[in-house]
């Protein structure tokens, strides 16, 4: 099957220098109606049709399809860009763009598929997301089986259970399910479902605290039938194959922590903007003429100094793939606390739903929910250290 991009929309080259003050103007655009999709939690359909016109839904799919072809950090810039504009249409984009990575060198996938999804990005601004969380079982990350449950029949597989937390649902055409089939040894992967496939139903149950436009509600596939050949990645319980790969998870590390990170980015500015404007009548001057607050914004700045040098040196190459979970720690903290400060700063009117502030607040501690989480982080990374001491002779 050929991939004709004769449709596709044009795409500005990612290396000329407009490229970034594209992706600023958008980030503006979409800024300007955040707070009503935070009001609403409805899907932001018109911010993917806006991304769309620009060619930044298919910016990972290889431009050799029509896609964008984005390296790691032309792909972070993008979603640092749209998140400190509206970081739920952000994390969306961040699923499709780690499913688009490196759909075209899957060795599971069949071709027509892979070229199939691929074109709907391009043509369409189609949109793609694993679906894993399950009510019983929780993350996956934590280990153990799925209920959910791909039955082969002669007609091809009858999928049935539920998933929670289904990040960009009602936008989504196509849903990366993951299940178990009903062997003795099961297989276990992801089965891929379009959207108007019979059976499908989803829940609006996503009423979250923060990063509520994402309408991560649950998704419940009753006897859902696809072909035999969606079952696009999986492999015997037996002889499990991971997910992502070292690279892969650098990937998933930067491109989550950037969302966040362009919270606090917004953040930062709203209370910059605010410290000159607000001048009290007792002082005669602005706020930002006071040491105590330049001590804040310094602070501040400085918690996003570190995060740019973290992010960029891992989009660059120079961090080590296995470095990619202190990476989410260290950057969604620094976010977190730069947000904290920005609001201990302003007080009353930063918590004021009047103003930004608080909704950059609930958004950047969704950072903790994602995966991995900081306890498994630093599990991880302790017991790391003692797996790598040698055990000294005896003496």
């Amino acid at each position: 099957m050929s991939l004709s991009s004769q449709h596709a929309p044009p795409l500005r080259s990612i290396e000329a220098a407009n490229f970034e003050a594209l992706l600023e103007t958008l980030g503006a655009q979409l800024g300007a109606t955040a707070h009503v999709y935070d009001e609403s939690g409805a899907f932001p359909h018109d911010n993917f049709k806006l991304l769309h016109e620009h060619g930044l839904v298919a910016l990972t799919v290889p431009k050799a399809l029509g896609g964008g072809g984005a390296s790691l950090v032309q792909a972070r810039k993008a979603i640092s860009a749209i998140a400190k504009g509206e970081p739920s249409t952000a994390l969306i984009l961040v699923m499709q763009y780690l499913q688009h990575t490196r759909l075209q060198d899957s060795k599971t996938w069949p071709e027509t598929l892979r070229l199939q999804v691929a074109r709907d990005a391009v043509e369409h601004g189609a949109l793609i997301n694993a679906l894993r969380v399950e009510p019983d079982l929780g993350t996956p990350a934590r280990g153990g089986l799925p209920a959910t449950v791909a039955r082969r029949t002669s007609a091809g597989w009858r999928i049935s259970g539920r998933k929670i937390y289904s990040t960009g649902s009602h936008g989504l055409t196509w849903f990366s399910v993951w299940a178990r089939s009903t062997d003795e040894d099961p297989l276990v992967g992801a089965w891929l479902v379009h959207k108007d496939t019979p059976g499908i139903s989803i829940i609006d149950d996503w009423d979250h605290l923060g990063m509520r436009a994402t309408c991560s509600h649950e998704v419940v596939f009753n006897n859902v039938l696809v072909p035999l050949d969606h079952a696009v990645s999986v492999s015997p319980w037996s002889a499990p194959q991971p997910e992502l790969d070292g690279d892969g998870f650098l990937w998933m590390s930067v491109l989550l922590s950037s969302v966040y990170d362009g919270v606090a980015q917004a953040a930062r500015d709203w209370l910059v903007g605010w410290l000159e404007q607000r001048k009290p009548s007792n002082l005669g001057a602005a706020l930002s003429t006071l040491p105590r607050f330049q001590e804040t914004v310094g602070h501040i700045d400085t918690l996003l100094f570190a995060n740019r040098s973290l992010l960029d040196a891992a989009a660059e190459g120079r961090t080590p793939a296995s470095n990619a979970a202190q990476l989410k720690f260290l950057v969604t903290g620094n976010a977190i606390r730069a947000v904290e400060l920005a609001i201990e700063a302003s007080g009353n009117p930063g918590l004021s739903r009047h103003n930004p502030l608080q909704r950059h607040y609930r958004d950047v501690l969704c950072s903790r929910v994602h995966t991995p989480q900081n306890d498994a982080v630093l599990q991880g990374v302790g017991k790391a250290v003692f797996a790598q001491r040698q055990p000294k002779d005896s003496q």
